[in-house]
């Protein structure tokens, strides 16, 4: 019998990485890490965005700070070329 390595991040949990395992468990510990740096990205998003949006309800940050950090890399080009941002929506 074979034996497989599972990775997770830390800041989901093992159970919320059980009951979502598609998203949250990963075959390298690299995987793992990238999927653990973008909620810490997201976090830190999440916490700007209340600070500068006034009633911001809690759930719509972390929505809209999951969605950014998720989106990193279009949003880091986009800083150069702002209408790569909705290039995907048309």
């Amino acid at each position: 019998m074979a034996v497989t390595a599972l990775y997770f991040s830390d800041r989901d949990g093992q159970d919320m990485a059980l009951k979502n395992p598609d998203k949250m468990l990963f075959t390298t510990k690299a995987e793992a890490d990238a999927r653990d740096k973008m909620l810490e990205l997201s976090e830190e998003i999440m916490v700007f965005l209340q600070a500068r949006v006034e009633n911001l309800p809690d759930e719509m940050a972390e929505q809209c700070a999951l969605a950014i950090a998720q989106e990193r890399d279009l949003f880091q080009k986009a800083l150069k070329k702002p209408e790569l941002l909705n290039e995907k929506a048309e």
